[in-house]
């Protein structure tokens, strides 16, 4: 995916979707020389507003994999398949994914004396999306996280 394909977000958006695009596409060729590319500049941008993006990614797809709602189960068994199947190709630290996981169904909020590192973050939250994505197109559910963002802040304005 081109960065001109986010050319309608703005500036700060389109780095996200850009580097995201990329981080995800080399999770899921599974690649660590474009993996490592690509989460050197996410771990560059703003990591709230990278969060928040990538939150919103896993949480769409965790309730559309699950319509009756999560459970224990379901969240240990995503994130078992996750650090089993990222973990093959891709040194993966268990305990980021439970925070990137519980995160963004806003279960646990992280401890902000003692934030997880930026770069920690950016090289996880790709390969638990790639995971969770399957075949699906990354495109449609980052447009729906950026629109889901603007809705909210619109709202809280």
């Amino acid at each position: 995916m081109t960065s001109s394909t986010w050319r309608h977000l703005p500036p700060a958006a389109r780095a996200i979707a850009v580097a995201a695009t990329d981080a995800v596409e080399a999770a899921r060729e599974r690649d660590p020389d474009p993996y490592d590319a690509a989460v050197d500049r996410l771990a560059a941008l703003d990591p709230e507003q990278t969060g928040r993006v990538l939150g919103a990614v896993v949480r769409s797809l965790l309730e559309e994999r699950h319509p009756d709602g999560l459970d224990g189960d379901d969240i240990r068994a995503a994130l078992e398949h996750t650090v089993r199947t990222a973990g093959t190709w891709y040194e993966v630290d268990p305990q980021v994914m439970v925070v990137l996981l519980v995160g963004a169904l806003g279960i646990h909020e992280t401890d902000e004396n003692a934030p997880l590192p930026p770069r920690a973050l950016a090289a996880h939250a790709p390969l638990l999306v790639a995971d969770l994505l399957q075949t699906r197109s990354f495109a449609r559910y980052l447009e729906s996280a950026f629109t889901e963002i603007q809705r909210s802040e619109l709202h809280d304005a």
